[in-house]
């Protein structure tokens, strides 16, 4: 799988930095104290879980980023089914940048692997239907980037990646601006202000919403927040068709499959990145 664009050089060594600096301070000292110098050695990536794997390409990017000369093999793909025992990968050379390494990659992988196969859970549900799933900004701090990254793994789709590449008026913008006609024409006006070519989502609460959303001719999508099964098909045929439409809002693994039965275009769930249970992996020395 091609890397999603956020994925760059820069913001993964940014991020590396960052993760060795939380982990190692002033030194490995286990690792130092323990092992010789120059010491070489392999480990390898085993799963001790059933799921999807993600996290492979990081893992990798990590070993290299502590040591550029470690070598990591690499057994399984992206998306791959993982059961108890596979080998996800083999990685060998300085024994200690092995070990320094270890605990970032395992974390990443483990976390990223629990989103994918979540996804795919809910992808699964989704089958033969034209409705899509996506995330939400409910990520960890400074790892969106990757949780994001596993969703596509899994089979789901990325929503806005933050607060800039999209406008979403939500019940609190909508509520301080007077009202969803009031909060639509002001971001109509301000995105042709900046000379910017962003989408306006708004969310609706209610039929009556949806109805002043349509009536604004600016707005690209249409939430349906928190509304019953009843109230989305009511929504989705006054739509028809005119502007995308999201459902949000409680919607679990047990109701996926009625909501896209609603009609709507995208399904959006945060508990693709909050609720997903991370897979166990261990990094074990080669015997």
């Amino acid at each position: 799988m091609k890397k999603p664009s956020y994925i760059t050089e820069e913001a993964v060594s940014h991020f590396i930095n960052l993760a060795l600096s939380e982990d190692i301070g002033d030194g490995d000292h286990s690792s130092l104290a323990s092992i010789p110098k120059n010491t070489t050695n392999n480990a390898i990536l085993l799963s001790k879980d059933i799921g999807i794997v993600a996290g492979v390409g990081l893992s990798e990017m990590i070993f290299k980023h502590v040591e550029a000369s470690l070598e990591v093999s690499t057994f399984l793909e992206e998306g791959a089914e993982v059961k108890k025992g596979d080998i996800v990968l083999e990685v060998s050379g300085d024994a200690r940048a092995i070990l320094k390494a270890e605990r970032i990659v395992l974390n990443c992988i483990q976390r990223m692997s629990g989103i994918a196969t979540h996804t795919k859970m809910v992808a699964d549900k989704l089958a033969g239907t034209s409705t899509k799933v996506l995330d939400t900004r409910k990520t960890t701090p400074n790892f969106r980037m990757f949780e994001k990254w596993a969703v596509l793994i899994g089979g789901g789709e990325n929503h806005r990646f933050g607060l800039f590449d999209m406008i979403m008026l939500k019940d609190n913008h909508i509520d301080y601006a007077g009202g969803v006609i009031k909060a639509a024409m002001a971001a109509d006006e301000y995105r042709k202000k900046l000379g910017k070519s962003l989408k306006i989502e708004i969310e609706t609460r209610n039929i009556e919403e949806v109805n002043q959303a349509l009536s604004t001719g600016v707005v690209d999508v249409i939430m349906l927040d928190n509304m019953t099964f009843e109230e989305m098909r009511a929504a989705v045929k006054l739509i028809g068709g005119r502007v995308q439409t999201e459902a949000s809002g409680g919607i679990t693994l047990e109701t996926v499959e009625q909501v896209a039965k609603c009609g709507v275009d995208y399904i959006s769930m945060g508990a693709l990145t909050y609720g997903a249970k991370p897979l166990d992996f261990s990094l074990k020395a080669k015997q």
